[in-house]
């Protein structure tokens, strides 16, 4: 009997931190409400004032001063490499300076050779073409759109940048 209390006991105990976060999510849920209420009555006032130019021009200054941080850091980044590949060996630097390009190619001589397999494939079982119907099944699996959207983003991913770069 006393095994059956303690249990109980121990069950009810430890779902009592749950249950005072339950009420504690609670009141910080009416405080941070209560919070946004006052916070929106603040603005409408100040807005009746004339502050929201004021409020404008700190935003467009705190972007600015955003944008510049985030220039800092990739600044920052870019000089961190080249000290890095500085002290690389030659292939290192070479192969860091290829590794997209040599995934593009991976990728697709990949998607050439699955098609090709699957051409050869359909040739050699003309069985699977009876009628047109099949044939533009069969097309719709070797250049599915799923893998023409991948290649167009791979494309527009090359040749794309070359036109952001020189902007």
């Amino acid at each position: 009997m006393l095994s059956l209390f303690s249990t109980l006991g121990g069950l009810l105990i430890s779902g009592l931190p749950k249950l005072l976060d339950f009420f504690q999510n609670k009141a910080d849920q009416k405080h941070e409400l209560a919070l946004a209420q006052v916070q929106t009555e603040r603005e409408l006032q100040m807005a009746a004032a004339g502050f929201a130019a004021q409020e404008r021009i700190e935003e467009i200054r705190t972007d600015q001063i955003s944008m510049q941080t985030d220039a800092q850091m990739t600044e920052a980044a870019l000089k961190h490499d080249e000290k890095i590949m500085e002290r690389a060996s030659t292939w290192v630097v070479n192969f860091v300076g290829t590794v997209r390009p040599v995934v593009t190619y991976i990728f697709i001589l990949e998607l050439c050779a699955i098609n090709a397999w699957i051409a050869i494939y359909v040739s050699n079982h003309p069985e699977l073409i009876t009628n047109i119907d099949n044939l533009i099944a069969v097309s719709d699996i070797i250049f599915s759109s799923d893998e023409m959207a991948m290649l167009g983003g791979i494309i527009g991913f090359w040749f794309g940048s070359r036109s952001w770069s020189k902007k």
